[in-house]
């Protein structure tokens, strides 16, 4: 662990990362802290600051590289030669020598290579930060590419996630941070990561993703073949599209860029609402486009390795807090946020709503280029640790992939209103759960399992009133049993009381004598008190 973190703070220093920081905000006494610190000793060299970071996230391993995937979207936050110097690690990293690769092919599909492939091209066709892919040609004629996995990769990425979960613990003991609630974000993003080493996976959520949308005019997924597939090595369709970053190649093949724009925020809400599963890892190096017929554009999908679902209830929630947000309801997004438990059962819905309006009023009804999700975000952070409202974990690759889709809009089409394009789908489909039709679908999903149920209904419903007719009995004979613990209480009391009367009765005629001697020479008030004495005694 401390050799991994000494690794990182290596490479931090040699590529001068420092400098990326800007000074002038920073307060006096960690400027000047920097400004003596050992960094200085290396120099910044010829390099730029966006390939000094770029070569940084390559040389820190996957999960910086991820990290600097979805930065590379986000243009709004980054300056342009930053940004497009992160672009290049979403298929330019550096990739592992082509005779390792065919190693590890020939070892996984236990075949050599002439057997498997009539043309196995050694080149890789792109590297990415966990895999990299060669081009194939199958015996039957089929055009493919072999996507295997980087030999050791799961060892760096294991001692990477081990820093960040003592980072993470770290921040759980501040009471600020505690909401955010790092550990589980992390171990969420631990499970979605590792999943991306087993191609297994990777190939049944690309086999599903390509069932969900079977002649869509919206998406195209290649087809996955299964008997050249393995947990470390996957065989897939060979697909002919332009990369959805190539603005130029875009242009110049004529493609109706609204109408793509538009197609990926339908395809993003069909994706999360219609199926609830969809497509998490949407960097724009696993989107390209189908140009045959620019004026409508078709998505090509690939590396399904994250993919993401929600519960039911996190679906209607999430759809009826977008309804709110786009219908200015402020007063039912918080509503809603106390009703599903995000924030705290004291909070005052008004005044959560009046904090979220703050922060969503400026925003509404202005193009995409002029709103930052980003921003947004921050705000509505800044208004949540008001409120004390945590980070929900299921919900955290729902919102990068809302962020990589705000990348990919703001960079296709700028003037796309996200809002007006979104608002009718999420109506529609708040009507089709809700009426008549979300019922039948509901009852037809359901028959099978009432198939099975209605022959029981009788004898449920016999075992049901015989159980609730011996609770009956068994009520009234524990009613029965307490009225009669009480009526032997009273006249046990009776007896006692009748007992007490007695014995004060035989022990007075014993001592009449000596009383009626001793009350003549008293005074009336120690008379008095004998006799109120006496009568206490009677009355108990």
């Amino acid at each position: 662990m401390s050799l991994r973190l000494f690794k990182i703070l290596w490479i931090i220093a040699r590529h001068r990362l420092d400098t990326l920081i800007p000074m002038e905000r920073l307060p006096f006494w960690l400027r000047a802290l920097l400004w003596f610190s050992p960094l200085r000793l290396f120099s910044v060299g010829h390099r730029s600051r966006g390939e000094r970071l770029r070569l940084a996230l390559e040389a820190l391993g996957p999960i910086f590289i991820k990290f600097g995937q979805m930065l590379s979207t986000r243009r709004d936050l980054l300056p342009d030669d930053v940004a497009n110097e992160l672009r290049r690690l979403q298929d330019q990293v550096p990739p592992f020598p082509g005779e390792l690769a065919a190693a590890r092919v020939e070892k996984e599909l236990e075949m050599s290579l002439d057997v498997a492939f009539a043309e196995f091209e050694q080149a890789p066709l792109a590297s990415a930060s966990i895999a990299q892919v060669h081009a194939a040609k199958l015996h039957t004629g089929e055009e493919v590419v072999v996507k295997i996995i980087r030999p050791g990769i799961d060892r760096i990425m294991r001692q990477d996630m081990a820093l960040m979960y003592q980072v993470a613990k770290l921040f759980a003991k501040v009471p600020e941070a505690r909401r955010l609630r790092p550990v589980e974000v992390i171990r969420d993003y631990e499970a979605t990561l590792f999943d991306e080493l087993d191609l297994y996976k990777e190939a049944a959520n690309t086999s599903q993703l390509k069932r969900n949308f079977k002649d869509s005019p919206l998406l195209f997924v290649p087809t996955i073949y299964w008997p050249f597939t393995r947990r470390h090595v996957m065989v897939q369709e060979r697909i002919r599209g332009v990369p959805v970053a190539d603005m130029e190649t875009l242009t110049a093949r004529g493609v109706n860029l609204k109408k793509l724009a538009e197609r990926g925020v339908e395809l993003f809400f069909t994706q999360v609402f219609r199926d609830n599963f969809f497509h998490a890892d949407m960097h724009p190096g696993n989107i390209f486009v189908n140009c045959d017929n620019p004026e409508d554009p078709q998505y090509i999908a690939i590396d399904c390795g994250i993919v993401g679902s929600l519960t039911r209830e996190d679906q209607d929630y999430l759809a009826r807090n977008l309804l709110a947000f786009f219908h200015q309801d402020y007063y039912e997004v918080a509503a809603l946020h106390i009703e599903s438990g995000w924030v705290g059962e004291n909070t005052r819905a008004n005044e959560f709503a009046a904090a979220i309006r703050t922060v969503c009023e400026p925003i509404l009804e202005k193009p995409l280029k002029d709103i930052s999700f980003g921003q947004v975000l921050l705000g509505l952070f800044q208004t949540a640790r008001r409120f004390n409202m945590e980070v929900q974990p299921q919900l955290v690759l729902l919102q990068k992939t809302l962020l990589n889709i705000e990348g990919l809009g703001r960079q296709l089409y700028p003037e796309l209103d996200l809002w007006s394009t979104a608002k009718p789908y999420l109506e529609q489909w708040m009507k089709d759960r809700a009426g008549i039709s979300g019922l039948w679908e509901s009852l037809k999903r359901q028959a099978p399992e009432l198939s099975h149920q209605l022959p029981e209904l009788p004898v449920l419903a016999h075992q049901a009133l015989t159980r609730m007719e011996v609770e009956h009995r068994q009520r009234h004979q524990q009613v029965d049993s307490i009225h009669h613990m009480q009526r032997q209480m009273a006249d046990q009391g009776k007896r006692h009381h009748r007992l007490r009367i007695g014995l004060l009765l035989v022990a007075i005629a014993l001592a009449w004598q000596p009383l009626a001697s001793w009350a003549a020479t008293q005074d009336w008030p120690i008379l008095g008190a004998a006799a109120i004495g006496l009568l206490l005694l009677l009355w108990q």
